[in-house]
């Protein structure tokens, strides 16, 4: 094998980085720093542990409203609802409510169902409703104990 052939089968290394690592390393770090900082400015939703929920039975039009305790399961018709979060934005920033909801349908003989399980949004109940023939759920605020306590005692509970 001659020198030149050598040469050739052996890879070369850079001693020092080339312009478009330095740049890729150098978009990767804003990018990092952005991601860091974008949560510290923004305030976050206060966390609350009561859902408000509107129920509606499409057979009997009847319109209810739920308080629902985080982790507590409630009953509506044969439906059964478990609020795991409930968020809302402080007074300051656009109004807005967000629960996690878990729902089962339970129905004698049958086999539990699940419904619904993730995010509902009290500005857009649209976006992600609860699919059900009977039953039409939707977010209206999320609230303290203490606050849900008070509108219950003044008869809060049924529009």
């Amino acid at each position: 094998m001659t020198l030149a052939a050598q040469s050739s089968a052996v890879p070369s290394f850079r001693t020092r980085p080339s312009r478009s690592s330095w740049a890729a390393w150098g978009c990767a770090g804003l990018i990092a720093a952005v991601l860091v900082l974008i949560p510290a400015a923004s305030p976050r939703a206060d966390a609350h542990d009561v859902a408000v929920l509107r129920v509606l039975d499409k057979i009997t039009a009847r319109v209810s409203i739920l308080n629902a305790p985080l982790h507590q399961v409630m009953q509506f018709g044969t439906l059964e609802i478990v609020a795991r979060a409930c968020d809302k934005r402080p007074p300051e920033e656009t109004p807005e409510s967000a629960a996690f909801l878990e729902i089962w349908e339970i129905r004698p003989g049958k086999p539990v169902k699940s419904v619904f399980t993730g995010w509902m949004f009290a500005s857009t109940p649209g976006l992600s409703a609860l699919e059900h023939p009977i039953y039409d759920l939707w977010v209206l605020d999320c609230v303290s104990k203490s606050d849900s306590a008070a509108d219950s005692a003044s008869g809060g509970n049924e529009p």
